[in-house]
């Protein structure tokens, strides 16, 4: 079978399960669980050891019908996640939500028919990606916010190029897109036993605030052979604690969206619901604020070592916000050398409502002048319209982008001055707009004054949907503040 047919095959039993209540994140944590169990036993018939316990291993679930069965699962899962390194990392926290010991055993049938260790690991991979694109097309279940369209992962790979001896980091990994973009990149320099060792255990890096999402992440690498004994990815706060001595060359992220201020407690003194408020304080930070996507800016900064790289994806807010959003850019445009801002166009997140970018900057020593002479920013927003379904992002939609970008040599950008979409920005110029501003455009809408020439029905409806949506977000925000400050 293809990889798109298993996908489908194992995805078309979701449906069965959702009749129960199994939702379709619920349903890929589980079909997580049960190939992770049916490959460490088929390794183990070639001779490659796991480190499954013998009471717990698929035989012994495969084995069983009913009662036993679901007994069996469920201290499977128990076990499993007190167990160290990526086999704990893959079970942390697993609990069974396939109450039916029938379905459960028509699932353990159904994947006991592949082979899945013999499968090459792009096939393996691709198999897995394809179940956590279906999940994240499940707008209620939220799974979105943590998948970022693949074309625009690898056009972000592309024009950062990571090195095979580089250590690239995601301090917020989600399923891991990045990491496995910048590993399939690395893999094709690793050419010494030197660099695919490293390229194995020390050169991805990551982190994920909520632990299934960790454990979706930690398979996904695992599938594409990626991790020894221990885990790359960690379930942790990225933000919660200053960053240390391990430095990284490089980090590619796109942390989540919102900018949630507060969180609703009860009193335990008066009884009363309040909001507390998310301030993130940390010593190494430029500004002290509750937006979440600012804190990741300052973080990602001080993650990199010395003309290390960054290309993170931000919402416009992060551009053009006053208040500690004026602080954090003029910081970044002091210390750091920012030259690249793509503008994304809407439509392209799971996530409705989005209006995004991408920031790249080079983390540069302490210097008495500002070390942005020139930010060169990519307009592929303005009179691009782009969907989830009917107008789909691909790769090909940045190739102007990618050339422009001049990776290699960033000092042969003027060549392509000319281009409509492409225009630079001196460092006095960008320090002069108001609060420094960086949300920069000066293409002409074409549908402000062109109504013959409109998106079709169907993409301006999407449109307008995205933009109440973004509109009743800024509300809550509001309303957030405004709770906390008791107004």
């Amino acid at each position: 079978m293809s990889s798109a047919e298993i996908v489908n095959k194992v995805w078309n039993y979701a449906h069965v399960l959702r009749d129960d209540g199994v939702g379709y994140g619920d349903y890929v944590e589980q079909i997580t669980y049960l190939i992770f169990l049916k490959m460490a036993d088929e390794r183990e018939q070639i001779g490659q050891k796991e480190k499954v316990p013998a009471e717990y291993t698929w035989n012994k679930l495969a084995a069983l019908d009913g009662d036993d069965l679901e007994l069996q699962y469920r201290h499977t899962l128990e076990n499993l996640g007190k167990q160290n390194g990526m086999l704990g990392t893959i079970f942390r926290k697993a609990q069974n939500k396939i109450q039916d010991p029938a379905k459960l055993e028509r699932l353990i049938k159904m994947i006991d028919k592949e082979q899945w260790a013999t499968l090459p690991a792009d096939v393996k991979g691709e198999i897995y990606e394809g179940l956590l694109e279906r999940n994240a097309q499940d707008v209620k279940g939220g799974a979105g916010q943590y998948f970022t369209p693949r074309p625009l992962i690898e056009a972000m790979v592309e024009v950062m190029q990571p090195k095979a001896m580089d250590v690239v980091s995601d301090p917020a990994s989600g399923t891991g897109g990045f990491l496995l973009a910048a590993h399939d990149y690395m893999a094709k320099q690793a050419t010494s036993k030197k660099e695919q060792r490293h390229l194995k255990d020390h050169a991805i890096h990551g982190n994920d605030i909520v632990d299934s999402v960790v454990r979706l992440c930690a398979m996904n690498l695992y599938l594409h052979g990626i991790g020894g004994d221990e885990c790359p990815i960690v379930s942790a706060d990225a933000l919660a604690k200053e960053v240390g001595d391990d430095l990284v060359d490089m980090v590619l992220a796109n942390p989540p969206f919102g900018k949630k201020s507060s969180v609703t407690i009860v009193n335990e003194k008066t009884g009363k619901t309040e909001k507390e408020k998310l301030t993130i304080e940390r010593e190494d930070f430029w500004a002290t604020t509750s937006n979440k996507q600012l804190n990741f800016v300052q973080h990602i900064a001080n993650m990199l070592k010395i003309n290390g790289n960054a290309a993170v994806v931000v919402p416009d807010n992060v551009l053009f916000e006053g208040g500690a959003g004026e602080t954090v850019r003029k910081t970044l445009l002091q210390r750091f050398d920012v030259h690249t801002l793509l503008r994304l166009p809407t439509g392209i997140f799971y996530a409705q409502g989005v209006k995004a970018n991408v920031i790249f900057f080079d983390a540069k020593p302490a210097s008495k002048t500002a070390w942005t002479k020139e930010l060169w920013v990519y307009d592929y927003r303005t009179n691009v319209h782009k969907t989830l379904k009917q107008n789909r992002l691909s790769k090909a939609d940045f190739a102007e982008f990618i050339d422009c970008f001049k990776a290699g040599d960033r000092s042969q950008r003027q060549q392509l001055a000319e281009v409509s979409r492409w225009k630079a920005f001196n460092y006095d110029e960008l320090i002069a707009r108001d609060k420094a501003n960086l949300d920069i455009f000066w293409l002409k809408d074409e549908s402000l004054e062109d109504t013959e020439n409109l998106p079709a029905p169907e993409i301006l409806a999407q449109e307008i949907v995205e933009q109440l949506q973004a509109a009743l977000d800024e509300f809550r925000t509001v309303e957030d503040i405004l709770a906390v400050n008791g107004d």
